[in-house]
């Protein structure tokens, strides 16, 4: 029998909110960032009541609330564990950033801390969500070149393998714990946010072109499809271990700029030298080059082989989608 969450409204007969099932109930740990919000709604719209672990308080809402947290320790936030359905979590701070030891070591802690303050407030719940999804990074892969990637595929080597690495170790570490799920995310591609808005805003003003040689790889997702898959893998109770969130159509670096200039109604633009790439990436964008000069080509195949459909697999229509008005 579901568990009911004892604080959920009821609604008058002609409110339209009165199609959904709270009784479903997830917890979005780190859900302040651009995938967060997103996962947020997107499981409002299907029918869920959300509720965010963000260090910072946030305007409260009907279906999604804000609990504080900060991200190590286990505090009252853990009461919301005890009523929960499923919980994600997308803690992290963001490697978008020049990789000092001080932004290491703050990029590698944000996520084994996280990790391991729900594991410890999971085994103190007297009741106990069932599942926790747990973001990961196809980075684990390292810059593989053309090889193809699935979820066998060995690790590479670098620093932020080496994240990937301890994150999902931390994870997995737990004994005798709920279903566990780990989804290596890819480049996520959505309006407002995410990895796609600073690539579009150099194509907008006509410096888009590949980045380096242009030769490495973007596996790309478009953001619906990474909420969807969320979901699929909460509702699967076949779906475990890990999972590329991706489509199984990656690209070059080229390739992507040249779609995404198409979608924009922009000419041709020359190719950024690896040079001036790394010069405006610890100069001006303040973060690390190997985010545009290093990439994978991965794919999807556990999800595929185990039947979930992804809708947006065409580039070229994806970003049409993304970046029209």
């Amino acid at each position: 029998m579901r568990r009911i969450n004892p604080g959920v409204p009821i609604y008058p007969v002609d409110d339209p909110r009165k199609a959904y099932d709270f009784t479903k109930r997830v917890v979005i740990a780190g859900g302040a960032g651009f995938l967060g919000q997103a996962l947020a709604r997107y499981l409002v719209k299907q029918g869920w009541s959300v509720v965010i672990l963000s260090r910072r308080a946030a305007r409260e809402d009907v279906l999604i609330r804000t609990v504080v947290w900060d991200g190590r320790t286990v505090g009252e936030w853990k009461a919301e564990l005890e009523i929960a359905d499923a919980v994600v979590n997308l803690t992290g701070r963001s490697v978008a950033c020049l990789y000092t030891p001080e932004n290491k070591r703050e990029i590698l802690a944000s996520r084994v801390d996280s990790v391991r303050a729900i594991a410890q407030a999971w085994a103190k719940c007297t009741t106990r969500p069932p599942v926790i999804v747990q973001a990961s990074s196809l980075a684990f892969y390292g810059d593989a070149g053309d090889r193809v990637c699935d979820e066998y595929s060995p690790p590479g080597t670098g620093f932020s393998v080496e994240v990937c690495q301890a994150w999902e170790n931390a994870f997995f570490e737990q004994d005798n714990g709920p279903r566990e799920v780990v989804l290596r995310i890819g480049f996520v591609l959505g309006r407002n946010g995410g990895a796609l808005e600073p690539l579009a805003k150099l194509a907008r003003r006509f410096v888009g072109g590949a980045a380096g040689n242009g030769r490495q790889y973007i596996s790309w997702l478009h953001i619906n499809d990474f909420c969807a898959m969320v979901l699929w893998v909460i509702n699967n109770q076949n779906a475990r271990t890990i999972y590329n969130a991706c489509t199984p159509n990656p690209v070059t670096n080229a390739a992507f700029m040249r779609a995404l200039r198409k979608a924009l109604g922009r000419p041709w633009s020359p190719p950024t030298p690896a040079w001036a790439v790394k010069l405006g990436a610890r100069h001006i964008m303040k973060a690390d080059p190997s985010l545009a000069l290093t990439g994978r080509r991965c794919v999807p195949r556990k999800s595929l082989e185990e039947g979930f459909v992804m809708k947006h697999t065409d580039l070229d229509a994806t970003l049409r989608e993304l970046v029209k008005p």
